[in-house]
């Protein structure tokens, strides 16, 4: 890196807004520096997204197999290696980094800048920028940095190894007894993933019902999904201390029935996620940083500092890899278009457990809550051939309509495929289109498709 080299635009943080958004703006002309100090491809390429999804690939090969019967197939034993299933998942990372990093080989514009990029300042040439052991200097700037786990204040915790999102991937030794702390997103999606490649899994979580942000029958039916392949739940309980044992841990538990110990071989922390701005030197241009460490920003992704921007996950509001996607094309159409996106939009998203959940818009609590006049339809998967014919035939469909207009306002798929199949709806609300829409539509047969077309047809 050269030092005190000046650029247009640097980008702190090489995730899924950052690199298009690195590339996007050189293509327009500005001269472009991406700073990353680790792996390009943020959480989703290095440990999210992208290897839990092929782990949880092999999971369902797993557990298909151990139904063979079901389906008049003898398969007298099933037996999971679990380092190769590490190993495949954590392949198809190398070679997704790989690709990336080979894309900014040779190239001077964007410019890769290997280091933790930290502000130092702001003068007439443009914001100060040490990367590294350099210093750059930059016209505008855009954070991208990112979350990390969130490690909670329990008692004892700093003295266990436990296991997290960063680290899973490298921790190949298949727990016997796991111990999973959070309730959400990575804890049930991981909790179905251990119990398939065999270990005994509990879950705690400190609230009343999983995934919090959910209506309660979405939570209770998704729940007792799992607890039929024997995944434990401890609800409205929160660990309070942890003391490591000679063969693995106990767990000191406190609920409303009072206080319990468990036992455990492994821990796995999901309890959150923390934005990665406590070391940036925000503070030296006076960006504002809310006290949980999120960046303030306007639907513009603009900061309160003129020429400093956001992106992903720390900007507040849906941390998922397509908003952080969305972001860039958000930026590229305030830093050199006509600035007509912004984060007025809808977002989906899917818990990846199988059955999958896939979600769209408002729960009814939330519609309920906005004064809407509102229809409900629930329709029962197991009422659609394609899903009986796969062996698939659990869960069910909800979809929320405004009685006065017949627009979705909310949908949600707890069904195979249903990260696939929300999609359906999502584009109904995009394109502001009735729900009759889809009803009069022909749908081929037999397909799971049809069956959110016979959700929206008990509407009328």
């Amino acid at each position: 890196m050269a030092r005190n080299a000046k650029y247009d635009v640097l980008v702190i943080g090489g995730g899924q807004a950052g690199i298009p958004l690195a590339y996007g703006l050189a293509n327009a002309g500005r001269r472009m520096g991406l700073a990353e100090r680790k792996h390009l491809g943020g959480s989703c390429v290095n440990f999210g997204c992208i290897p839990t999804k092929a782990a949880i690939a092999s999971g369902r090969v797993a557990h298909l197999a151990r139904r063979g019967a079901e389906f008049g197939l003898k398969i007298s034993t099933v037996e999971v290696d679990f380092p190769a299933v590490l190993k495949r998942a954590k392949d198809i990372v190398i070679d997704l980094r790989r690709s990336l990093e080979q894309g900014f080989e040779n190239s001077e514009n964007p410019c890769l800048l290997r280091g933790h990029a930290r502000v130092e300042g702001r003068d007439e040439n443009g914001f100060r920028v040490r990367i590294g052991h350099g210093a750059v200097t930059a016209g505008e700037i855009v954070i991208d940095t990112g979350t990390r786990s969130l490690i909670p204040a329990i008692e004892g915790l700093d003295g266990i190894d436990f296991i997290d999102a960063e680290n899973w991937i490298e921790r190949t030794e298949l727990p016997e007894r796991l111990a999973i702390i959070g309730g959400g997103y990575i804890g049930l999606e991981m909790s179905q993933l251990y119990r398939r490649m065999g270990s005994a899994v509990t879950v705690i979580e400190e609230s009343d019902q999983i995934t919090g942000h959910e209506d309660k029958d979405i939570a209770e039916d998704l729940k007792r999904l799992l607890e039929a392949e024997a995944v434990e739940f401890r609800l409205n309980t929160q660990v309070r201390r942890a003391d490591r044992k000679e063969k693995g841990i106990r767990l000191t538990l406190e609920g409303s029935d009072g206080t319990a110990d468990i036992e455990a071989s492994h821990l796995f922390v999901a309890a959150g996620r923390k934005p990665n701005t406590d070391d940036l030197g925000l503070e030296t241009i006076g960006v504002k940083v809310s006290s949980k460490g999120i960046v303030e920003a306007n639907k513009r992704l603009a900061t309160n500092v003129e020429g400093v921007w956001v992106a992903g996950d720390i900007r507040g509001g849906p941390m998922f890899t397509h908003t952080s996607w969305d972001d860039y094309r958000i930026l590229m159409s305030q830093m050199v278009g006509d600035g007509s996106r912004t984060t007025d939009r809808i977002v989906p998203y899917a818990i990846f457990t199988d059955p999958e959940l896939g979600r769209v818009g408002m729960t009814e609590r939330e519609a309920r809550a906005a004064g809407k006049q509102i229809k409900i339809a629930r329709f029962e998967m197991r009422k659609n051939g394609k899903a009986r014919d796969l062996g698939d035939s659990e869960g069910f469909i909800k979809v929320i309509i405004d009685a006065e207009t017949g627009c979705i306002l909310g949908a949600t798929v707890l069904a195979t495929e249903a990260a696939e199949l929300v999609h359906l709806y999502v584009e109904l609300m995009n394109a502001g289109a009735p729900y009759t829409v889809m009803r009069d539509a022909i749908h081929i047969h037999p397909t799971l498709a049809e069956a959110l077309q016979s959700a929206v047809s008990l509407f009328g």
